[in-house]
């Protein structure tokens, strides 16, 4: 049972950190584009361009790249690639050490099965050489506690699968969010050379 408490213990610690990690990353998208949503939507991009050079959040970096490519370019397709690559970036920082807990849950499994299975033969070895008056209650003594490394093994699975669930959720949640602000970006950028452009024809 000491190896799976060990597995328990590192599978918790990962997930404290990515917990931490992932609300503060979070928080400061959601800071970060309340602030710059205005600045964007009023097509006031050198600004916006200064805003994101200060902050160190996900957000920024993703949409740094794309406000950098639309003070040199004009296409679309070229502040989108730009997009595309800063979150490329992003997501392995995002994702990174998730699947361990995944994994430490099924090792913690196998690790209850395997405890098990060596219980179990300790038992058969040890009843073979008993007294037969004694065998029946000697087997279902040393079964019992074999069984004990298996339920230890699950309950400790369980609970490291479901936050492997929630931590999985929150990075998707993360990204979503990213690929909105990406979009609505684009949006405003296009929007803003098409009346660009009809004011130049105009004159």
């Amino acid at each position: 049972m000491y190896p799976i408490l060990i597995v328990f213990a590192i599978g918790m610690a990962i997930a404290f950190e990515r917990w931490i990690q992932l609300s503060r990353i979070r928080n400061a998208n959601r800071k970060m584009w309340d602030r710059l949503q205005p600045i964007v939507v009023k097509g006031e991009f050198d600004h916006a361009r200064k805003v994101v050079s200060k902050d160190t959040s996900t957000i920024s970096q993703m949409l740094s790249l794309g406000l950098a490519r639309q003070g040199a370019v004009r296409r679309r397709d070229d502040i989108e690639i730009a997009m595309e690559e800063g979150m490329m970036e992003i997501i392995p920082q995002l994702e990174k050490r998730t699947p361990y807990i995944g994994l430490l849950a099924n090792i913690a499994t196998l690790l209850g099965l395997l405890g098990t299975i060596m219980g179990l033969i300790e038992a058969f070895t040890a009843v073979a050489n008993a007294n037969p008056a004694e065998k029946a209650d000697l087997l279902s003594a040393s079964i019992s506690v074999a069984m004990n490394t298996t339920a230890f093994g699950l309950m400790t699975a369980i609970p490291l699968l479901l936050i492997h669930a929630k931590l999985t959720s929150t990075t998707g949640q993360i990204v979503d969010s990213l690929e909105m602000a990406s979009v609505k970006v684009l949006n405003c950028i296009s929007g803003f050379a098409r009346r660009q452009n009809q004011t130049d024809d105009a004159s």
